[in-house]
């Protein structure tokens, strides 16, 4: 099973997000799972995976590193078919979620929500905004986790962090403002070490990718990179 829950994030953190890519469903998701766990144990970095629902189970079972939901809805049980509720996605084996992807927006309200719902079930939470103003908003609302991602540039392999750095650095300042504590990341086309360094350089905590290891020809390889880019 995952690691147990720990007060704060482990940082520098790297967050993989499976989406539905089919190069992540089923065995594949737990074949990319056990990859970012042995780069993760090779080089002491934090890497979180967060597959499909109906794979969060399976990988729970294969790995010891920490699992997100890619998404939970803020509802509590009842006449919700459809729905995702924080419960069962912890009890799936998620030690966190992430929240408010540009590809799975919510409210603002209820964004306050599930992360209030996630709190209460002792999930991390890692809020996603497309703008430096937006994620100062939400790091109001203390989740653990902030990461902003523009969502002109995601899945282009044109990382924010080097095509906006104005975006990061805003977005660092803006959040420390309101919130001391929360960790923050950033994504949109991260896809070498090199992007990974400089976001770390800009003020971040470590970064939230996609494509960039899910679609890779070799996601030991980049994984392995990307880990490594955080220690320069």
């Amino acid at each position: 099973m995952n690691n147990p829950l720990k007060p704060k994030l482990q940082t520098p953190t790297i967050i993989v997000n499976f989406k539905t890519y089919s190069e992540a469903a089923g065995k594949k998701a737990v074949k990319l799972a056990e990859e970012a766990e042995k780069v993760s144990k090779e080089t002491s970095v934090n890497i979180v995976v967060a597959p499909q629902f109906a794979d969060i189970a399976t990988v729970a079972e294969a790995v010891d590193i920490p699992i997100f939901a890619q998404h939970i809805d803020p509802i509590t049980p009842g006449g919700h078919t459809g729905y995702v509720l924080a419960e069962s996605v912890k009890e799936a084996g998620a030690a966190g979620t992430l929240i408010n992807h540009s590809e799975r927006q919510l409210k603002l309200s209820d964004i306050d929500t599930a992360i209030k719902l996630a709190r209460e079930k002792g999930l991390f939470s890692c809020v996603c905004a497309n703008n430096p103003s937006v994620s100062a908003a939400v790091a109001a609302l203390k989740p653990d986790v902030v990461s902003v991602e523009p969502p002109e540039l995601i899945g282009t392999g044109i990382a924010v962090s080097k095509a906006q750095p104005a975006v990061v650095t805003d977005t660092v300042k803006l959040v420390r403002e309101v919130n001391a504590e929360v960790t923050i990341l950033c994504g949109a086309g991260i896809s070498r070490g090199e992007d990974v360094t400089v976001a770390l350089k800009l003020g971040t905590q470590g970064v939230l990718v996609a494509s960039g290891i899910v679609k890779a020809k070799d996601p030991y390889k980049i994984l392995r990179e990307f880990a490594e880019a955080t220690k320069h």
